[in-house]
């Protein structure tokens, strides 16, 4: 008995509960689709599904939109190449800083010439001032010299003798900042471990990264590092989180030369060399050759093809080289995170994805999401509908069920109450179906008495006390529709036309949908399923819900689908048998002398072969009732034949219709009525 609990709306409560009835209907419709289960389950993880409130609930598609969408923004919005521009621009500053220093320089040599004659000679103060000039002339040379690519640039002013302290300043700034970004692209820890990147500072770094590649040509080498040792020397030079051992450190290390890889790789060919000779020329030769070591060790341990990007930014908005490098970072975490999601598609099990980098990136909402959408396996086993076994889940009993109820659901929705007439039977059955509405006794009528209206009518006729005289006028009964005992085989086209012509989903409903109705409505018959293709096999009920299509076999071995449900109804002990066939092609395939023969279009032969098999089972008294989902005026001609030997019936329809129609056949197979042909009117 379940128990409810109200309380006043404050806008807090979470309506999107997950109902294990609508998500057993959504896996139902996938299964449909895919005919596995596991992917049934990773599509509605992935695709999601609606709520009790038809609300749409939270999907890994969902998440992955909103996570791509992320990636777009910052797309379109920063300009990568804005951090040349940013250097270009200091670099512009600090030479016209020293032009004008250097003509400061001359008007004041030239204003002092003549002045002081006391202290130095003219010939002196002339001298002083070629002096002036001729070193002026001298810089201003090297300046109007200096190459137009920014790396060659800071080559040439690092051996240049600077006139202008201002101008000396600048450039020692910017050499600073350059060094920074060169060691920022193996570790960002470094920078700010370091304040000043002078000549000690890099013999320390040289010093780290050659222990560094110590350590990984060991583990080439088949050795054990020893980690904790280097750890104690160096550990101080990673921040607040050192790593806890060398595959974190190389993990850590590859992340951050890849995103500085990706970072160049972004630039547009021009900035992309101008920055990546300008960080080289700020530092000094054995310093590079260890970094260029430190890169190529760890290529060789693991290779990070999948982590240096490309990325299209075409934004405006500027942005430092330090910025980029920490966008590179999030770029990085984005593309991880996305390959976790589109990949969850294919893992049995949403634990792929990292719940930490989702809540980083998306916020705990998109975390919530992700828990909610790993419980549907949970509510759906805990409701008794999946189950795993083996390290796989498959459907229950109770599952397979209510799939069978959904589809049986599905295609009477889309019935007329007034269409559900039937037609006669040649001969009673072993029993007759009550019905909910009754009628006055009439001889030989069955005996099923509605006593309550029974007693009324005792008492409209004569009102008098207990104990009710009866007579025969009093008696009410239910009316009963006489029924048949029947079985049936429905053979079902496999071939890969039925899901080309988008004939197969609505078939394999069919399928589930006659079988459940067998089940709970005329549980005292019997349904027997054949599937074929090139050649002809049973299929188990437990089965339906997975079947698929012959995804490679586009042949339609009729003959043998009909033998193979011949020999199956051989052997039930029923009046009434008969064979529904589901298909949408006439015969390509037939067996003979026991080999397989294929021939497209068909051959005479196998039309042949295929109408003795008819003839075979009309002599059996075999009722073949064909549901052909293709109208080819060749085709109609070969069915309406069979109809003729075997006396069936055929509906030309499509999908949309076939699950109408093979129902209402069967169901007016069971009851007295109309004939079919009167509410339908198909072609014989």
């Amino acid at each position: 008995m379940s128990t409810y609990r109200y309380s006043k709306w404050d806008e807090t409560q979470d309506l999107s509960v997950l109902n294990s009835d609508d998500l057993m209907d959504e896996l139902g419709h996938n299964l449909m689709s895919y005919g596995d289960l596991s992917k049934a389950l990773r599509m509605l993880q992935f695709r999601g599904t609606r709520d009790s409130q038809g609300k749409q609930l939270p999907s890994i598609q969902e998440l992955l939109q909103r996570l791509q969408q992320r990636k777009q923004s910052q797309l379109n919005k920063y300009d990568l190449g804005s951090i040349m521009d940013e250097i270009r621009k200091k670099l512009a500053n600090i030479i016209k800083t020293e032009r004008q220093g250097i003509q400061r320089r001359l008007d004041t040599a030239k204003q002092k010439t003549g002045e002081d004659t006391d202290v130095l000679s003219p010939e002196l103060q002339q001298k002083l001032l070629k002096t002036v000039k001729d070193m002026a002339a001298q810089n201003l040379a090297k300046l109007d010299a200096i190459p137009p690519d920014t790396g060659s640039q800071i080559k040439e002013l690092i051996n240049y003798d600077f006139i202008d302290e201002e101008a000396r300043r600048q450039f020692q700034e910017l050499l600073d900042m350059l060094k920074r970004h060169a060691m920022a692209s193996y570790n960002r820890d470094l920078v700010e471990k370091f304040k000043d990147m002078d000549a000690s500072t890099l013999a320390d770094v040289r010093n780290l990264v050659e222990a560094i590649n110590q350590l990984l040509e060991q583990k080439m080498q088949g050795q054990v590092p020893d980690f904790k040792k280097f750890m104690e020397q160096f550990g101080n030079y990673f921040g607040a989180e050192p790593p806890q051992n060398l595959d974190e450190l190389i993990d850590r290390l590859q992340n951050q030369i890849s995103q500085a890889q990706s970072l160049l790789n972004s630039l547009n060919p021009e900035d992309r060399e101008s920055l990546y000779s300008t960080l080289q020329s700020v530092l000094d030769r054995a310093t590079q050759f260890e970094l260029a070591k430190l890169a190529a060790n760890i290529e060789a341990l693991h290779p990070s093809d999948n982590l240096q990007k490309q990325y299209p930014f075409s934004g405006d908005e500027s942005i430092s080289h330090t910025e980029a490098l920490k966008l590179m970072e999030m770029m990085q975490k984005i593309d991880k995170l996305e390959t976790q999601l589109k990949g969850s598609q294919y893992n049995r099990s949403l634990d792929t994805i990292d719940d930490k980098l989702l809540k980083e990136l998306m916020g705990d909402e998109a975390a919530d999401q992700l828990e909610k959408l790993r419980s549907i396996t949970k509510i759906l086993e805990k409701t008794g509908y999946i189950r795993l076994k083996n390290g796989k889940y498959e459907l229950t009993p109770r599952g397979m069920r209510k799939i069978g109820q959904k589809a049986l659901q599905d295609i009477f929705a889309k019935l007329r109450k007034d269409r559900s007439g039937g037609h006669n039977i040649s001969m009673k059955g072993l029993s007759a179906e009550r019905l909910d509405d009754t009628k006055k006794y009439e001889f030989g009528d069955d005996l099923q008495i509605h006593l309550g209206k029974t007693i009324m009518n005792s008492l409209y006729r004569r009102p008098q006390k207990p104990p009710v005289k009866l007579n025969t006028d009093d008696f009410e009964v239910f009316q009963t529709e006489e029924l048949t005992r029947s079985s049936t085989v429905l053979v079902l086209d496999l071939s890969l036309s039925m899901p080309m012509r988008g004939n197969f989903q609505a078939a394999k409903q069919v399928t589930l949908a006659l079988d459940e109705l067998i089940r709970n409505q005329y549980p005292q018959d019997s349904l027997h399923i054949v599937g074929f293709s090139s050649y002809a096999r049973r299929i188990k009920k437990g089965d339906i819900s997975s079947i698929t299509w012959d995804e490679f076999d586009p042949y339609t071995n009729m003959q043998h689908g009909l033998y193979l449900a011949r020999k199956i109804l051989a052997k039930e002990r029923c009046t009434n048998k008969q064979i529904i066939l589901i298909s949408d092609g006439e015969p390509t395939a037939h067996f003979e002398d026991g080999n397989i023969y294929f021939h497209y279009p068909p051959s005479m032969q196998t039309l042949r072969l295929t109408l003795r098999e008819v003839r075979n089972c009309t002599q059996k008294g075999i009722i073949i009732n064909t549901f052909m989902l293709d109208k080819d005026q060749s085709l109609n001609a070969f069915i309406t034949y069979i109809t003729r030997i075997n006396k069936g019936r055929v509906f030309f329809t499509n999908a949309e219709s076939l699950g109408r129609y093979l129902m209402i056949d069967y169901i007016s197979s069971k009851r007295r009525g109309k004939y079919l042909g009167e509410i339908f009117s198909p072609s014989y």
